[in-house]
């Protein structure tokens, strides 16, 4: 296994953002690319890096790690040259390594946590004192993840809520059984000429307002 940044050779990660460095000073189509036109292609490579873990090659994945490290790259060489407020990659690795080592507190401090829901709770706490501007439990979710993921990630924020999601009990018995159910469920859309990420989408707007107002009424109980 190969090492970096010790005496045996150089820092891999510094050569790669060096090298980020001479292709956006020399390179004039990659000179005109900003943060906002490098996004499709952000959702190429992560497509793909999750396409190597699913299916992929070890050569794959490594390659596909690579090119999505790229793109961090790219954002943050961009972010290096703006007037106004720049950051660069050091600044991005050093907020994520504080970011890290304060929701780890069982890692890097006196915490204790011996069962995965131990570290959750940790992990939450910290991110709570982190984010304690936000209002909602919907603040910080993308509308722009995938249909299928977003749900999943608003019905547990409905549940933080108190709002109830209604659910089958006598429902697929494995993610296999649920594939076959969401495929059944994309064929019917199809058949009766529905659009089934519209419907889906629709009614997770429908299940963020629900959020909303339980949050307001929670909110005027408390005042």
């Amino acid at each position: 296994m190969s090492t970096t940044g010790d005496a045996a050779g150089p820092d891999a990660l510094r050569e790669a953002a060096d090298t980020m460095r001479a292709v956006r000073d020399r390179c004039v189509w990659t000179q005109r690319i900003d943060h906002r036109a490098l996004v499709p292609y952000l959702v190429e490579e992560s497509a793909e890096l999750i396409d190597a873990v699913e299916e992929g090659t070890r050569d794959e994945l490594r390659e596909e790690l690579g090119d999505l490290l790229w793109q961090v790259l790219f954002h943050a060489e961009i972010a290096s040259r703006d007037p106004d407020d720049p950051f660069d990659i050091d600044d991005v690795a050093r907020g994520l390594t504080e970011k890290m080592v304060r929701r780890h507190p069982h890692v890097f401090g006196d915490a204790v946590a011996t069962t995965p829901e131990e570290v959750l709770v940790h992990w939450n706490a910290a991110k709570a004192a982190e984010k304690s501007t936000r209002t909602s439990v919907l603040d910080g979710v993308s509308e722009r993840m995938p249909g299928l993921a977003l749900a999943q990630k608003l019905v547990g924020k409905a549940a933080q809520a108190g709002v109830d999601v209604p659910h089958a009990e006598d429902g697929p018995a494995s993610e296999e059984e649920l594939g076959e159910a969401l495929l059944v469920l994309a064929a019917t859309a199809r058949r009766r000429g529905w659009d089934a990420e519209r419907a889906l989408r629709e009614r997770l707007r429908s299940l963020t307002a629900t959020i909303r107002d339980a949050e307001a009424g929670a909110a005027g109980d408390r005042s």
